[in-house]
């Protein structure tokens, strides 16, 4: 089956015309835009259908589109951009049936795409094929969701904001940051400390609890992105260390929970753009003790298989997965 597919974000939007056999998406045509340099969406994908008709690509039976915002009406609207997607006039632009899926739930459905070489194991544990499975992911805010077998083969993705749920600090050290939080939120969220700007926010806790980073760290956090300049400098900085090492047991635990709902058997996936950047800090042994560390519940902790998604189209893999299947 051709389709189109699309991961649509607010910094790039990346398109794609594949084939879709199964599991398997073999791309014929990719693009990447800038999403800043268009007002509008229609335009942007005129554009790719041009070039698709210009290089006399077939048409595709099916799309579907995975958005960086809330999906739940007949319309929606691009989180950070001025774009509102509307499927019915998108599908009369495409020729085509469109779909629109938030793009957490693209990157679930891309799990079933992925090639061994596509991930890092954290934890092997004890894989059963056809169980649940589960992905979470830090990015700019916090996914997660849960993929339910179907008796006739593949999953169910079924989405989730369990980011937004109130993050639970496991010692004192965490409940100073959480009171930090409070203060200024209202409230504390998982989402405030497992994402960018969480970890951004863990670094501006430390130092104001009198913390001392180094000047190279304190010039790139005042000047760019905090949570970059920790992770940059977590190879030779104190403050940084101490920063990153409290994200990763955060992240652990927020896996471990999600994993606790649900059971997944058949693996728990760190997914999001954060995670195949800190590879060494994940692989440390933090984020696997504070997923295990749930009480009696630890001996089934160890039996779940938990990887890293290396792949950074996973979620325009699964945007063509949806258009394949429809559902």
């Amino acid at each position: 089956m051709i389709v189109l597919a699309g991961d649509i974000g607010g910094t790039k939007t990346l398109l794609t015309l594949a084939r879709v056999e199964g599991t398997g998406v073999e791309p014929l045509v990719e693009r990447r835009y800038p999403s800043g340099e268009w007002p509008e969406f229609a335009p942007l994908l005129a554009d790719f259908l041009a070039r698709l008709a210009d290089a006399g690509q077939p048409e595709p039976a099916a799309a579907c589109l995975g958005v960086a915002g809330p999906v739940g009406g007949e319309k929606v609207k691009v989180t950070n951009l001025p774009w509102v997607l509307d499927p019915v006039a998108l599908a009369r632009q495409a020729g085509a049936p469109v779909r629109l899926i938030n793009d957490f739930s693209a990157v679930a459905h891309g799990i079933a795409a992925l090639a061994p070489e596509d991930l890092h194991t954290l934890q092997p544990g004890e894989p059963r094929p056809r169980g649940v499975r589960a992905v979470i992911g830090a990015g700019t805010g916090l996914g997660h969701a849960i993929l339910a077998p179907r008796s006739g083969g593949g999953h169910t993705v079924l989405g989730s904001e369990l980011g937004h749920a109130d993050f639970a600090p496991a010692d004192e050290r965490q409940a100073d940051l959480w009171r930090w939080l409070r203060a200024r939120h209202g409230r504390a969220s998982w989402e405030h400390v497992v994402s960018g700007p969480g970890l951004g926010a863990i670094y501006h806790w430390l130092v104001e609890s009198g913390a001392r980073p180094g000047a190279a760290l304190a010039r790139a956090a005042a000047e760019g992105d905090p949570a970059a300049a920790v992770s940059a400098a977590a190879g030779h900085d104190p403050v940084a260390q101490e920063a990153l090492a409290l994200f990763v047991h955060a992240y652990g635990a927020q896996a471990g929970n999600l994993a606790l709902a649900c059971i997944p058997r058949g693996g728990l996936y760190v997914a999001g753009g954060i995670a195949p950047r800190l590879i060494g800090a994940l692989s440390g042994g933090g984020f696997t003790a504070a997923f295990r560390a749930k009480g009696p519940m630890t001996g089934l902790m160890e039996r779940i298989p938990v990887h890293v998604v290396l792949n950074p189209k996973v979620g325009l893999l699964g945007a063509a997965l949806a258009a394949g299947r429809g559902d």
